[in-house]
């Protein structure tokens, strides 16, 4: 039994295929790990959400970014956008299944026994592994219960751009959906910037990758991630970054997370 972790495939259905195949994913033993974005800027969206969906206990995604914004639209919470390519799950029959088990999907997910941590952008700098378990369990509540359209109206914005304990209500959750969704690298007091997506080395002074921020409470984390395509497949010390770039016409990465040194990466 295998436990592969898979990087954004946002609607690249064809380039999972592959993946699979290069992979020789077995269904009746193996095990896929997604780290969000499965849908939006590729070109088949529901057959991704539908194959996802299928494999049952079998496969698992952390929401991104991008689903987040498939539900805001598809709740009627946001207006869609011209780059956003998610209009045949939206007028599909089976729509309202697959959007509620898009919406049950958890935020963050660890795995105890194989000592692996998955998230879509990252984790702040501010948060051990008990804070971030906490934080996630809000955020999801919130998104599974008979409020949900209520936050995802007002889900969108960049503030408070600095955790602290004491936020609260939707600041609080704001906060949360910015850090494990949308962020990539932080000043030197923590906060986070939204405003550039550049690979680390290339930045404007005062501002550093969220995993090499000094201090970093969650740095003995072994982290799977991906949403940051120009970083790429990037690996350090607790560190697996597997977004790369799949929908820009890059490749679609997956990490063995019993055996992390086996990579297999196919083109998109």
């Amino acid at each position: 039994m295998a436990v592969y972790a898979i990087g954004d495939v946002q609607g690249c259905y064809d380039g999972l295929q592959r993946l699979l195949e290069a992979l020789r994913f077995d269904p009746a033993g193996d095990s896929l790990w997604f780290c969000g974005d499965l849908v939006n800027r590729g070109p088949q969206s529901l057959a991704v959400l539908r194959l996802v969906r299928s494999l049952g206990d079998n496969a698992l995604s952390v929401l991104g970014n991008h689903d987040l914004t498939l539900l805001a639209v598809a709740a009627g919470c946001r207006q869609a956008r011209r780059k956003d390519t998610f209009q045949d799950i939206l007028q599909a029959p089976d729509r309202d299944p697959l959007l509620d088990w898009l919406r049950a999907c958890p935020v963050l997910h660890h795995d105890e026994s194989l000592g692996f941590t998955l998230v879509h952008a990252g984790l702040p700098p501010q948060w051990d592994l008990d804070l971030a378990l906490s934080c996630a369990a809000e955020l999801q509540a919130v998104l599974r219960g008979p409020v949900h359209r209520d936050f995802l109206a007002r889900m969108f914005g960049n503030e408070p751009r600095r955790w602290r304990d004491d936020l609260a209500g939707i600041e609080r959750l704001r906060f949360i959906v910015n850090g494990l969704t949308r962020m990539r690298f932080c000043h030197a007091d923590g906060s986070l910037n939204f405003s550039y997506k550049g690979p680390p080395g290339s930045q404007p002074a005062g501002l550093s990758p969220w995993f090499k921020m000094s201090g970093r409470r969650n740095a003995g984390l072994k982290l799977v991630f991906g949403h940051w395509a120009s970083l790429g497949c990037y690996r350090d010390p607790g560190i697996f970054a597997l977004d790369s770039g799949c929908v820009w016409g890059g490749r679609l990465t997956a990490v063995c997370l019993n055996e992390p040194e086996y990579v297999c990466s196919v083109p998109c």
